[in-house]
């Protein structure tokens, strides 16, 4: 049961949010049969790879944050931080019209609020999103200087941006340093998490000053 795997990273949660993530789990199953979402299938992987995974950086999010989760995919992590996380402010972005669409019917569905759009980050920069959130987040496999190009320019000034990596980090975070201080940010946690052989590291960048205007590039390299 989710409960007790969240129990193990101590992360208490109520018989309604442990409804929510059962309610959450049969629908993504349901839409994964016409559409692909994920490979990750069995009850026990998705609460572990999927769920636990999505809430182990909560503490990272200040209360009441607005989020943005570019390349949401499926809802992760975004619909599990709300589920855990209700006082959080939700959006979430993906680059295919298929996700989006189960995006916003699995808000619907556990009648939870947040939003979803059919947009890539480096579009979102270039509209009233930019430097519009308090925490740019994605648990995405692209390189930590990437995903620093699609995540800094979308954080307000004070905001941060928390990214989900996968192994080994140094050597990303050195070929990163320069980016992420031409955009405006200083990295301030780097915190690895084994919880059931995850091999999750979690890096924390803060956004010290503004992005400048030329950033992010229309295509990123």
């Amino acid at each position: 049961m989710v409960k007790d795997v969240l129990k193990k990273m101590k992360i208490e949660i109520a018989e309604r949010e442990e409804a929510l993530f059962d309610i959450y789990y049969h629908h993504l199953i349901d839409w994964n049969e016409k559409f692909n979402l994920t490979a990750i299938t069995s009850r026990k992987d998705v609460e572990i790879k999927h769920f636990a995974d999505s809430v182990s950086a909560q503490r990272f999010f200040p209360r009441d944050a607005s989020v943005v989760d570019v390349g949401s995919g499926a809802g992760f992590p975004a619909i599990p931080l709300k589920i855990v996380r209700p006082d959080l402010d939700i959006t979430m972005l993906d680059s295919l019209q298929k996700r989006v669409n189960f995006l916003l019917s699995a808000l619907a569905v556990l009648d939870i609020e947040g939003k979803a759009y059919h947009l890539r980050a480096e579009e979102a920069a270039y509209t009233e999103m930019r430097e519009g959130f308090d925490v740019a987040t994605a648990r995405a496999v692209a390189n930590t200087k990437l995903l620093a190009q699609y995540l800094l320019p979308l954080v307000k000034v004070g905001g941060c941006a928390v990214l989900y990596k996968s192994g080994e980090v140094d050597a990303e975070l050195k070929e990163a340093e320069s980016t992420i201080k031409l955009l405006g940010g200083k990295v301030t946690a780097v915190e690895r998490c084994d919880f059931e052989g995850l091999g999750r590291t979690i890096i924390v960048i803060d956004k010290v000053f503004s992005t400048p205007t030329a950033y992010p590039r229309k295509k990123i390299k």
